[in-house]
């Protein structure tokens, strides 16, 4: 299986660029749509984030607004974005426990418009054929297998945090683990050579993720909870945006995806589809699941 070039690694300029030149993009005053202009922001390797972008971009086109897209490599600067009012939605927000320390920081200045998909959970994992690793508790003793390294993914990820806490909870740090942070293709690369290989490897991943059902991998049980319990999804938007686009918000907060329905769009989005086909990737799954999304009034 390749990785989609899609969630290929931007460059640290291009971050730069792209966070900069946000704030010329959103203009909710009707100027350049008929209803106005709604930036959405989001990182495009965190392919929850880039399925309900083009989700709701779907959607909003078709109710007469324009669409922008703002993508980020990094969620500190995505939620700086929205608190400063330079992009308007966050279309899949770990809020409630991996992205605490940004709501933390700039709950003030964003709305919440509710969640989406409830039971997200992060995780370790390991390929199935690693039968004598079941625990994250397993890896002790066990460091020269995986060459010292947790696989990780962007260092400014939630989950990045929470597993440089399970590091320490577990005494890992002591046994010669390390984590690595890269990005999350990077990480998925490296999935990808060891898979093939049948060699040892433990990653950082999450769910819903379509990357848990492509690769044969299976989580390890966290019996100190240093990962975190479960959480929602949600929508966060910039402050005002209900006032500005209040249709809009009543329609995201009315917004509901199960197990089966996200993990059918996610899936049809990054893996059935290639780059630069999401429009029609989600409008297939739209024709297939018609009653799942409301128009918005």
């Amino acid at each position: 299986m390749s990785i989609r070039k899609t969630i290929a690694v931007l460059s640290a300029a291009t971050l730069a660029f792209t966070a900069a030149a946000c704030s010329n993009d959103t203009d909710s005053e009707g100027t350049d749509g008929d209803k106005g202009t709604i930036t959405m922001g989001y990182l495009p390797s965190w392919t929850d984030g880039l399925s309900t972008a083009y989700l709701l971009k779907n959607k909003l086109e078709a109710a007469g607004y324009e669409v922008k897209h703002e993508e980020l490599t990094d969620a500190a600067v995505l939620y700086a974005g929205l608190a400063n009012g330079d992009i308007d939605i966050y279309p899949s927000a770990w809020s409630e426990k991996t992205h605490k320390q940004y709501m933390d920081k700039y709950s003030d200045d964003i709305e919440d418009l509710g969640s989406y998909y409830d039971n997200a959970i992060l995780t370790w994992a390991v390929p199935e054929y690693m039968e004598e690793i079941n625990s994250i508790e397993d890896l002790k003793g066990k460091s020269a297998d995986f060459d010292g390294t947790v696989v990780g993914i962007e260092p400014g990820a939630g989950l990045t945090e929470a597993s440089k806490k399970a590091i320490k909870d577990y005494g890992l740090d002591k046994d010669g683990y390390n984590l690595s942070t890269s990005s999350t293709p990077a990480m998925l690369s490296e999935l990808q050579t060891a898979v093939d290989k049948e060699d040892d490897i433990v990653v950082t991943l999450w769910r819903p993720f379509w990357a848990n059902s492509k690769f044969p991998v299976k989580d390890l049980e966290d019996p100190k909870g240093s990962l975190g319990d479960p959480e929602s999804l949600h929508w966060l938007a910039r402050n005002d945006f209900s006032d500005d686009f209040p249709d809009v918000a009543e329609w995201l907060g009315d917004l509901k995806l199960d197990d089966e329905q996200y993990g059918s769009l996610e899936d049809t989005v990054v893996n059935q589809y290639d780059e630069g086909e999401e429009p029609d990737a989600v409008q297939e799954w739209l024709d297939k699941n018609p009653d799942v999304v409301k128009d918005i009034n």
